[in-house]
C-alpha cells in the first residue's frame, strides 16, 4: 500500500523528461492573475502598450537603391571608357606611356672634284645645366653658381659673368643651355672635372657644383678649309638647315631623312622590357662639286690680294673648263668663314660673282665681233677708219684715250678696244640701226645674256638686257661696247668659254654628282649645249683675241704666259653705284682662255671700284688672270703650246 500524501507538502518540480517536456504528474505553475507581474520581471507602469522594434526593410531598400546607383555609374563609365571613347583614351594612354624620339639624319658632306672634304659633319654637344641644383638649399653652399661658372668659363671659352647670369636667372629651372656646338673634347674635360669633384664630395671635401651640368648630343657642320669657297658652299643655320649657297640649294639631298624611335616609359625612364619601335634615319647624300680645291685656293688668294691692293669694294675670279662647262673655281673677295658667321660682313655672305649685276664694258665686245663675223658683215681684215670722236644720237662717242684718226683692221679694233670702231662695225649688221639692233640682240641672247646661267644658285641674277625696241637712242651705240646691259661674272666667263669651245655654248655646271649612303654615285644631268657661232668664226675670234695679249699695241700684254698662247680681252667700264643708281667709279676686268690654239681653261676676273692705282682692266686684272691661269694650267698638266700665234695685223697703211 502506498502512503497517503501529506496535504501540506508542496509538490516539487518534476524531473524533466528526455524530450524537455515535464513528466506526467509534475506540478505546473499556477495561472497568473490579471494585473500581476510575471515572476522575475518588473511590472510595467500602469497599463502601457508593449514596446515594438521598427521594420528594417525601408532602410535596406534605401541602401540597396544607393548601391544600385553607384554601380550604375561605374557601369556607365566603364562603357564610356571601353566602348564609346576607347580609341581616344587608348591614344592618350599611348601618349603618356610611349615617348617618340627623333633620330636625326647625318648631313652629307660636300667635296671637291677629287673627293676632298669642303664641308662635313662631326659630333658636337650642347652643354646644359639644371639651375635648381645650384640653389643654397640644394647645394648647401651660397655661391654654387659662381663656382660652377668659374670652372666652366675657361673650358667653354665663355665669359664667367654670362655663365653665372644664366645659372641664376631662373633658380627653379631644370634646364638652361650654357654653350652650343661644343666638341667632344670639351665635354670630356667637363666630365673629368665632374668626376673629380664627385670624388672629393664623397670624401666630405667640398660640393660637386657641376652635378647638374650635362650635355645633349648634336651634330656640327664643319668647313675644314675655313673661308675657302665659302661663297659657293654657303652655311647652315642654328637648326642645321642650309641657309646659303650649295648648302641651301641642295639642302634636301644633303639633309637625308630623320628617323624615329618610340619606347615605353614610366616615371620619365625607359621601361627595360617595354616595346621599342625604331625607324632608322637615312643619311644625306654626299655632293661632289666641280670645284678643284687647289685652283680655288689660287684664285681666291689672287683676287683677295688684288682687292686689298686696289682698295676696291669687291672682286671675283671664275675658272671654267672650256670643254665641259665645269666651274673649277669660283672665288669672291672679301669672303667669310662659314664656321663662324657672327662677325662676317652681311654683304659678303652671299656669292657676289652670281648676284652682282654690272655693266661688263669692253669684254662684251667679243659678242659684237662674233655677230659681225658670223653675219658676214666684215672679216678680221676689214679696214675701219676710227676718228677721235664719233657723233651719234645726242652725243659724241670717244675711246678711252684721245688719239688721231686710227686706221685699224677689225682685228685692231678688238686689240686696241676701240669703242668707236666697235660702233662702226656693228652698224653693218642691218640696213638700218633698228635692224642692226635686233641682230645684235639675238646674239647676246644666244651667248646667255639676260638668262639664268643654269646653276640654279640661290640669289643668282640673270642680268639686264632690254628688248631692242626698248633701247634708247644712246643704248643703240653703247650696248655694242658693253654699256647699257648688265651681267654676272659667271655669264661673262661663259661667253669666252663658248668661243674657246669652237662656238658651242656649254651651260656652266657646279655639281658633278652625289653619292648615297651605300656608296652609289649618281652623276649630274648633262649640261645643255647650244651652237652660238660656227667653228670657223670661233677660231677667227680666238686669233683676234691673241692680238690683245701678244701684240704690243694690244691692251692685255700683262696677261702673257711664257710657253702658252693666250687669248684674252680687257674691260674697263663705268660702274653704277648700287646705293645711288648713278655712275661712280669703274669696273676693271679681264677675260681669256689658254692655250689659244687648243683651249682648255677660261679665266675671268673683275674688280669693282678700285680706288688706288690704276682702274684699267689690263692693269688691275691682267696680272690676276696670269697668276690664276698659270697655276691652273700646271695643276691640270696642260702641255705648252706647240705653234706660234698667227699675229694678225692691227692696223693698215691708208696710202696703200
Amino acid at each position: 500500500m502506498t502512503a497517503p500524501r501529506d496535504p501540506r507538502r508542496l509538490p516539487g518540480p518534476a524531473r524533466p523528461r528526455g524530450d524537455g517536456r515535464p513528466r506526467q504528474g509534475a506540478a505546473r505553475p499556477a495561472p497568473r492573475r490579471p494585473g500581476t507581474a510575471r515572476p522575475g520581471r518588473p511590472a510595467r507602469p500602469g497599463n502601457a502598450a508593449p514596446l515594438r522594434l521598427g521594420s528594417p526593410r525601408p532602410r535596406l531598400r534605401l541602401i540597396s537603391l544607393g548601391l544600385t546607383l553607384v554601380m550604375l555609374a561605374f557601369v556607365v563609365r566603364l562603357l564610356q571608357v571601353q566602348a564609346v571613347d576607347a580609341n581616344a583614351y587608348a591614344a592618350k594612354a599611348n601618349v603618356n606611356r610611349y615617348i617618340p624620339v627623333t633620330l636625326p639624319a647625318e648631313r652629307g658632306s660636300i667635296t671637291d672634284r677629287h673627293g676632298v672634304d669642303l664641308a662635313t659633319t662631326v659630333d658636337a654637344y650642347d652643354i646644359t645645366a639644371a639651375p635648381d641644383l645650384l640653389t643654397p638649399e640644394t647645394a648647401k653652399i651660397d655661391d654654387a653658381p659662381r663656382q660652377a661658372a668659374a670652372l666652366l668659363a675657361p673650358i667653354l671659352g665663355k665669359d664667367q659673368a654670362d655663365l653665372e647670369r644664366k645659372l641664376t636667372a631662373n633658380p627653379k629651372s631644370k634646364y638652361v643651355v650654357l654653350a652650343r656646338q661644343q666638341t667632344p673634347q670639351v665635354w670630356n674635360q667637363i666630365k673629368d672635372l665632374k668626376n673629380a669633384l664627385n670624388g672629393s664630395a664623397a670624401k666630405g671635401k667640398g660640393v660637386n657644383v657641376l652635378a647638374g651640368v650635362n650635355r645633349e648630343a648634336h651634330s656640327k657642320r664643319v668647313y675644314p678649309n675655313g673661308d675657302l669657297a665659302a661663297g659657293v658652299l654657303g652655311f647652315v643655320d642654328a637648326e642645321g638647315h642650309g641657309a646659303a649657297g650649295v648648302e641651301r640649294e641642295l639642302n634636301k639631298r644633303l639633309a637625308g631623312k630623320d628617323g624615329k624611335r618610340v619606347y615605353a616609359q614610366s616615371g620619365g625612364r625607359q621601361v627595360p622590357t617595354g616595346d621599342v619601335k625604331e625607324q632608322p634615319a637615312v643619311p644625306g647624300s654626299d655632293v661632289e662639286l666641280t670645284i678643284d680645291r687647289d685652283i680655288q685656293w689660287a684664285a681666291q688668294s689672287a683676287i683677295s690680294e688684288q682687292v686689298r691692293k686696289s682698295r676696291a669694294d669687291r672682286g671675283y675670279v671664275i675658272v671654267q673648263d672650256t670643254r665641259t662647262g665645269e666651274i673649277l673655281a669660283l672665288a669672291n673677295a672679301p669672303g667669310f668663314d662659314p664656321n663662324d658667321i657672327s662677325d662676317a660682313n652681311a654683304d659678303a655672305l652671299g656669292n657676289a660673282a652670281l648676284s652682282d649685276a654690272y655693266e661688263p664694258g669692253s669684254v662684251s665686245k667679243l659678242m659684237s665681233m662674233a655677230a659681225v663675223l658670223e653675219e658676214g658683215a666684215a672679216t678680221w681684215n676689214t679696214h675701219v677708219v676710227v676718228p677721235n670722236r664719233l657723233p651719234r644720237a645726242d652725243r659724241a662717242f670717244a675711246d678711252d684715250i684721245d688719239h688721231p684718226t686710227w686706221y685699224l683692221t677689225l682685228n685692231g679694233v678688238l686689240a686696241k678696244s676701240s669703242n668707236i670702231g666697235t660702233i662702226l662695225a656693228t652698224e653693218q649688221l642691218g640696213k638700218n640701226q633698228r635692224q642692226a639692233d635686233r641682230v645684235l640682240y639675238s646674239y647676246l641672247r644666244k651667248f646667255g645674256i639676260g638668262r639664268y646661267t643654269g646653276l640654279g644658285f640661290p640669289g643668282e641674277t640673270r642680268g639686264i638686257l632690254a628688248k631692242p625696241e626698248d633701247w634708247s637712242a644712246s643704248q643703240q651705240y653703247t650696248i655694242p661696247f658693253g654699256q647699257g646691259l648688265s651681267l654676272n661674272a659667271v655669264q661673262a666667263a661663259s661667253v669666252y668659254s663658248t668661243i674657246a669651245n669652237g662656238g658651242e655654248r656649254v651651260e656652266p655646271s657646279l655639281v658633278r654628282g652625289s653619292r648615297d649612303s651605300s656608296g652609289g654615285f649618281t652623276a649630274a644631268k648633262a649640261p645643255k649645249r647650244t651652237r652660238v657661232v660656227s667653228e670657223k668664226t670661233a677660231k677667227t675670234l680666238a686669233a683676234m683675241l691673241e692680238s690683245v695679249v701678244d701684240n704690243q699695241q694690244g691692251t692685255g700684254t700683262k696677261a702673257k704666259i711664257p710657253g702658252y698662247r693666250v687669248a684674252g680681252k680687257t674691260g674697263t667700264s663705268n660702274r653704277v653705284d648700287p646705293k645711288t643708281g648713278r655712275y661712280h667709279g669703274y669696273t676693271a676686268s679681264f677675260a681669256g682662255f689658254a692655250p689659244a690654239d687648243q683651249p682648255r681653261v677660261t679665266v675671268y676676273c673683275a674688280v669693282q671700284n678700285p680706288t688706288k692705282g690704276s682702274y684699267f682692266g689690263g692693269q688691275v686684272c691682267g696680272p690676276v688672270f696670269k697668276r690664276v691661269m698659270e697655276f691652273s694650267l700646271k695643276t691640270l698638266k696642260v702641255a705648252p703650246s706647240g705653234k706660234r700665234p698667227a699675229r694678225l695685223p692691227v692696223s693698215y697703211d691708208p696710202s696703200r
